[in-house]
């Protein structure tokens, strides 16, 4: 046999257990489980080709008010492994679960298990409620990456080393990130900066600038305020001297036009990261552009205050 049809031989055999083996770890991979946006970028980024990641509704529901399919049943009988906010938003999947008979027969990932929670700031009422939405902040995600990698390290530890070196390497790209708005506003003196928010998600995200939302307008999560909440609404942001108000996609425009019309205080945009399509970076472009906003809004704020002095 001469020495090409031996090379010719060799790589063919060499190309099919290449191709077996990978077979069978297409076969053996976990499928991993998701229920928000956030957590389909934070798992995709540390199991990246070793893990099927698969989020747990459909592109283009929305979390709030989503109500479980007859496909979502069939989705998640097929999981090895379900990563969950568990403090809110993903009710949903607790539901699934349980039409699905699962509960208990796989392994939760419970994100928030080491992240310390604060309540909803600026809350019209005074309410004290727990705010689950740690997904919309760099430093509360990244506790909840590293949560992530340890408990699918545990879980797979043939790739657990693989798992936790790529969550440390994602955190390091999420500090950069938060480090380059950061410095943004490092120079800006101290001042008593007031927001409101339409949307009661973004304290996690405000307390990681070191501020703290001063009014909150929609009454409760998904409920758009009636006439006299929103008379309310304009009276106490009058008084409480707001500087900028962050409005988001979803809410109506009329809401936000009838409190810049009556206030004059100026109008940003901040995304609740939980919309549109699954992608491992939708996260680091989410929360970008929402720190951009924020400090845009801080740069202003303050060459506001220069001017008015």
């Amino acid at each position: 046999m001469s020495r090409l049809k031996i090379f010719v031989l060799t790589t063919l055999l060499l190309l099919s257990f290449s191709a077996q083996a990978h077979a069978r770890t297409q076969s053996q991979m976990l499928v991993i489980g998701t229920t928000l946006h956030p957590y389909y970028s934070f798992v995709t980024n540390i199991v990246k080709d070793r893990a099927i990641v698969q989020p747990l509704i459909g592109e283009g529901f929305n979390p709030h008010n989503y109500r479980p399919q007859p496909e979502d049943i069939k989705r998640v009988m097929n999981l090895d492994v379900l990563v969950f906010n568990g403090i809110g938003h993903d009710e949903f999947a607790m539901e699934i679960l349980g039409a699905a008979q699962m509960k208990g027969k796989i392994p939760l990932i419970f994100a928030n298990k080491d992240v310390s929670l604060i309540p909803v700031a600026g809350n019209m009422d005074d309410l004290k409620i727990v705010n689950p939405h740690t997904f919309i902040s760099v430093t509360t995600s990244i506790q909840q990456i590293y949560t992530i990698a340890a408990a699918l390290a545990d879980i797979d530890p043939e790739n657990a080393k693989f798992y936790k070196k790529n969550g440390r390497k994602y955190v390091r790209k999420l500090r950069k990130l938060k480090a380059k708005y950061m410095k943004r506003i490092a120079d800006l003196p101290d001042m008593d900066f007031r927001c409101a928010t339409i949307h009661g998600g973004y304290d996690y995200l405000l307390q990681d600038f070191g501020l703290q939302v001063t009014a909150v307008i929609e009454p409760n999560h998904g409920l758009k305020p009636t006439a006299n909440q929103l008379a309310k609404t304009i009276k106490k942001i009058k008084a409480l001297n707001v500087d900028v108000i962050f409005t988001e996609m979803h809410f109506p425009d009329k809401y936000v036009e009838t409190i810049h019309d009556e206030t004059g205080i100026r109008i940003r945009h901040l995304s609740h990261l939980t919309g549109g399509s699954y992608s491992p970076e939708d996260f680091e472009k989410g929360i970008e552009a929402n720190m951009k906003a924020l400090t845009d809004a801080l740069i202003e704020a303050n060459q506001i205050k220069e001017e008015n002095r």
